[in-house]
């Protein structure tokens, strides 16, 4: 059975979105100088989730028991996102996040991580099952582009799903962009293994291998073994 390209594009932006997780994991991550790689992971996962709750979700809707995958779907990503501002605010030394530890942060993150990535990969398995090529094809696109256009914090209070949702996220992007400015933010839409980057249209459609793979998993495994104790 042929993997859709809404899989495909999936697949890849959990791979990338790991990546970039891996050095906000690091012990000096709160470092003045390395703060901003905890930026870029919180960035783009926010992005990810707005653009999925606006692209994917009501197409969910439509499916047997719509609501409640719906329902799923959000409680996770609310959970993860308020871990996600947690996380920011206990590294840039916000009074309110300082009592939270980092590795329990983290631990709580990785996990609502994985139920993220099953349900939604469970969810576009479901979507291509259902549609037929061209429309799994423009709704790759459209979630690819949504995500250029989304919120890059996250916003776990506000609403999530259907018009409100999609009023609540043009808002917070506007307001986003605005505070990234004044703070000096850099969002890395540049940024060389950063999901969106290199993912482009034809990738997807040609049905390629996903670029970075190898990389990433080298590059993990590196990081693994320069922290294990040296055996005497």
């Amino acid at each position: 059975m042929s993997v859709s390209t809404l899989e495909k594009a999936l697949s890849y932006e959990h791979l990338m979105i790991r990546e970039l997780a891996m050095p906000a994991h690091r012990s000096n991550a709160g470092a003045p100088d390395r703060r901003h790689e905890t930026d870029w992971f919180y960035a783009i996962t926010a992005q990810h989730l707005a653009a999925a709750e606006d692209v994917l979700l009501p197409r969910i809707r439509d499916l047997d028991d719509g609501k409640s995958k719906v329902t799923a779907y959000v409680e996770n990503a609310r959970l993860l996102e308020k871990n996600l501002r947690r996380l920011k605010g206990r590294i840039y030394g916000d009074g309110r996040a300082q009592h939270f530890r980092k590795t329990e942060l983290w631990q709580r993150i990785d996990e609502l991580m994985d139920d993220h990535e099953r349900i939604e990969t469970e969810y576009g398995a479901m979507l291509s099952a259902e549609l037929d090529g061209p429309d799994i094809s423009d709704l790759t696109e459209r979630l690819l582009t949504a995500e250029e256009h989304a919120p890059t914090r996250a916003h776990p209070v506000s609403p999530h799903t259907g018009l409100a949702g999609r009023m609540a996220h043009r808002a917070w992007r506007l307001a986003d962009r605005t505070w990234d400015a004044a703070e000096g933010r850099v969002v890395p839409t540049h940024y060389h293994r950063h999901p969106k980057h290199d993912s482009a249209w034809s990738v997807y459609l040609r049905g390629d291998m996903m670029p970075g793979a190898e990389e990433a998993a080298e590059k993990e495994a590196a990081d693994q073994a320069e922290t294990e104790p040296r055996q005497s």
